[in-house]
């Protein structure tokens, strides 16, 4: 076994492995991960319900505050519901690829986590496609529904370009949410009590709903570099709203996305290498 030694215990290095390999890894965790929650059925269908309520509360509290407020800063009801619908899309990757980052401090604290560290694949791989939360299928259907919905009556052509834009701006801001979270789940690897941190960020999903436009100087530049929630719907929803005045950072979006992401991972890597075997 090709080992190397990481705070005094014997760790298996990482073989080079392919996208093939990782995709075909990834079919028969998933397949398993299915088969698993299928066979507690009405657990499942009580947090999809649990799910799709959660949607539709947040849905009428839209509502509720446009009955009151017909306009936000400049946006319409169906702009507003367009980004709304958008930040809904954004956010389902991270729930349905990314949950299991929620039981990475338990994991750490427990001393479980020495499981992951003697197999030749990616660690970060390894625990995170452990689990995959179906009911983010349902916000992906809801956030779906109230894209089109607003998409048909503020009137934007339906055209390849604009679809392929679409999907490229999507992928950008669910990098966002993904970093965010990875970020604050790898916290663990240094802290006790990383779920505050975890729960606190990802209560900062909610603002991404709203035009970074309402934000003012010092909060404006947190929520845009810090804790970047204006790059989970704002900006990236700009070029399908805005396409003849595209702000720059709707521009560099992708490129800062793929960079944040790249940053997070490296940051919950580095937890995993301090990681002293032990729990707590």
């Amino acid at each position: 076994m090709n080992a190397v030694i990481t705070n005094g215990m014997p760790v298996e290095r990482e073989k080079h492995r392919g996208l093939h390999f990782y995709i075909s890894i990834y079919k028969k965790i998933l397949v398993q991960d299915l088969k698993s929650k299928m066979s507690y059925r009405a657990d499942f269908i009580i947090s999809t319900i649990g799910m799709i309520m959660t949607n539709i509360a947040g849905f009428v509290s839209f509502m509720i505050l446009f009955h009151n407020f017909p306009t936000i800063n400049g946006w319409d009801y169906y702009h507003m519901l367009f980004l709304y619908g958008f930040s809904l899309l954004a956010l389902t990757p991270v729930q349905c690829f990314f949950d299991n980052n929620w039981s990475l401090r338990m994991a750490v604290q427990s001393g479980d986590f020495i499981k992951y560290c003697f197999r030749p694949i990616n660690i970060f791989f390894y625990f995170i496609s452990e689990v995959f939360d179906v009911k983010g299928l349902g916000q992906f259907a809801f956030g779906a529904g109230t894209l089109i919905y607003a998409w048909a009556h503020i009137g934007i052509p339906v055209t390849f370009v604009t679809i392929l834009k679409l999907l490229l701006y999507l992928f950008t801001a669910s990098l966002f949410m993904i970093a965010i979270m990875n970020f604050a789940a790898a916290t663990c690897f240094w802290i006790q009590g990383s779920g505050y941190v975890m729960v606190i960020l990802f209560r900062f999903k909610d603002f991404a709903k709203y035009p970074a436009t309402i934000f003012q100087g010092f909060f404006k530049f947190v929520f845009t570099f810090i804790i970047p929630v204006a790059f989970i719907a704002y900006y990236p929803s700009m070029a399908i709203l805005s396409p003849g005045d595209i702000p720059i950072l709707t521009i560099l979006a992708p490129f800062i996305g793929l960079l944040f992401f790249y940053l997070s991972y490296k940051f919950w890597m580095l937890g995993v290498d301090r990681y002293d075997f032990t729990g707590s």
